[in-house]
């Protein structure tokens, strides 16, 4: 877990790893200290109002416990840091069957990860049926299926341009015929910003809701970690839009912004859940708060990864 994390928070740990040297190299803390360590955290991406957050809890600690050395600090940034992107643990699969829907912009990688997540939780014994209900693109269904041939999962397709919310409503029915017990369903990319396209993902929710009840019973917004803090206004749309339950940050190998995390975390209280370490099938990891922080500031992890691997 932890090489996984570092190697995919390479780049962003570059970002980190000379500045924070100097700040933690310094005899004293001085106001340039702080100063650089705030400038610092921002270019990692964290924001200004993650990173002032982060630099008030610090300096309180300092004067709490009477800290004059620089390197007393770096104890406490760790812990700062974790403690933001710390959730409540993610909960059990649950609905006859549970539906996961998987939102987002387009180019954000959810094809890519609705299979991901397919394979994830049928390697943990689970039966999944993938739902094509991105419709708009004939080649987004077509991708699903190549995954879905690939990993051995079944994928339930309409046509081009077909309903979205018909396709997850038969999809929820073949899964029921076929005790399965999880349907995870991947929608079309759509820009936050468009009304009409964010309506009709209310729609698909739905129907969702008609075809199981409580459905859907969770919903993961993929984020593309190279969009640094554009992924805020993002977030923020389809939280409010569709009551996102959680994030899948993708592409974290070839972001230098991986510092987007904390502000997810911190601003928007959604939990990320799962990270996109690489291109291969089994390339997403579930998220593990300390293994991340470890890996971005290059240090050992304090706790091993746990939880349910049946939780989503």
């Amino acid at each position: 877990m932890l090489d996984s994390f570092r190697d995919s928070l390479a780049r962003t740990r570059n970002v980190l790893a000379g500045q924070l040297a100097a700040v933690f190299g310094a005899n004293e803390i001085t106001g340039e200290s702080w100063n650089q360590l705030e400038t610092t955290l921002i270019q990692a991406d964290l924001g200004v109002a993650t990173a002032g957050t982060v630099l008030s809890r610090l300096r309180e600690h300092a004067l709490a416990n009477g800290w004059t050395r620089a390197n007393q600090v770096r104890t406490a940034l760790r812990a700062e840091l974790t403690a933001l992107l710390r959730a409540d643990p993610a909960q059990p699969l649950s609905g006859t069957p549970s539906v996961m829907l998987i939102v987002g912009v387009n180019g954000s990688g959810k094809t890519t990860t609705a299979a991901k997540l397919g394979r994830y939780f049928a390697d943990r014994g689970q039966r999944v049926i993938l739902a094509a209900a991105d419709t708009f693109r004939a080649a987004a269904i077509d991708q699903l299926q190549i995954w879905g041939d690939r990993l051995q999962l079944e994928v339930i397709a309409g046509g081009p341009n077909a309903d979205p919310g018909a396709v997850v409503f038969d999809a929820v029915k073949a899964a029921r015929a076929r005790g399965a017990a999880l349907v995870i369903a991947d929608t079309a990319g759509r820009m936050h910003t468009k009304y009409n396209l964010m309506e009709e993902l209310k729609k698909v929710r739905a129907v969702a809701g008609k075809a199981s009840s409580g459905a859907p019973h969770s919903v993961l917004l993929v984020l593309d970690a190279t969009t640094g803090q554009n992924a805020l206004s993002q977030a923020q749309h389809f939280r409010d839009a569709v009551g996102v339950t959680g994030v899948a940050l993708t592409k974290l190998d070839g972001s230098a912004k991986g510092g987007v995390a904390f502000a997810i975390c911190h601003q928007l209280k959604l939990p990320i859940r799962f990270v996109g370490t690489g291109e291969g099938a089994g390339d997403l990891r579930p998220f593990d708060a300390d293994a991340f922080v470890a890996g971005l500031l290059d240090l050992e992890p304090l706790t091993e990864q746990g939880g349910s691997e049946q939780a989503h």
